[in-house]
Formats: C-alpha cells, sequence, structure tokens
C-alpha cells in the first residue's frame, strides 16, 4: 500500500511539474484531470486561439522504458473522445493539439520532454 501512495504522490508532482512548464510556454491551464466516460485528460490548456489536450507520463528510471511510450491507441481513442466532448462543452472551434509530456526521474533529477503534436 506504502508503494500505491508513493506512486500517486509522484503522479501529481509530475502533473504540477508539467503544467508549470506549460505555463512558463506562456498557456494558460484550464483544466486538470478532466474525466469523461472511461477517459481522462491530464491536463487542457490553452494559449491564444490553440487549445492543448496533454497526457502526462512519469517514470522513475528508465529501466521499463520511457514514459512518452506508455500511451497506445487505446488510450488514444478514449482521450480523442474525451478532447471532442470538452470541446462541445465549451464550444471551441479553433485550433487544437494533443501533447505528451513526458517525466523521468533520473539519479534524483527530474527531465521533461514535450511532444507537441503527439497523436
Amino acid at each position: 500500500m506504502a508503494y500505491h501512495v508513493h506512486f500517486q504522490q509522484f503522479g501529481a508532482l509530475a502533473e504540477k511539474l508539467a503544467a508549470t512548464f506549460l505555463q512558463k510556454k506562456g498557456f494558460t491551464i484550464l483544466e486538470h484531470n478532466y474525466r469523461y466516460q472511461k477517459a481522462e485528460i491530464d491536463i487542457i490548456a490553452k494559449k491564444n486561439n490553440l487549445l492543448v489536450f496533454v497526457e502526462v507520463k512519469a517514470r522513475s528510471g528508465g529501466d521499463f522504458g520511457y514514459p512518452e511510450t506508455f500511451v497506445h491507441a487505446i488510450k488514444e481513442n478514449l482521450f480523442q473522445e474525451a478532447a471532442e466532448h470538452y470541446m462541445r462543452q465549451h464550444t471551441w472551434h479553433e485550433n487544437i493539439r494533443f501533447d505528451i509530456i513526458a517525466i523521468l526521474k533520473q539519479n534524483g533529477q527530474m527531465y521533461i520532454n514535450h511532444f507537441e503534436d503527439a497523436f
């Protein structure tokens, strides 16, 4: 059980780091953990006329692969359905993009990779 709590805390920290990273790039954070049916979008951010739906993937160590490789087709489909629902709710007709922010913790350091237009 302690491992599970630690993992959740690491995930929450990774999402905060990703949000701060996006804000420094000029984005406004609109939503955290937006849920629609079985899908969840970690961050929804806006900059000018661009709405970005962000999946945050974090791993401590690269032993099992890099974080960005853990976004699969099923997850992408659910993610896109949730994004479409959000756009309908907010009558958004401007540009959109799907990004992945990968956070890797190695040797006590946090490394952030931003993959724009990831899928």
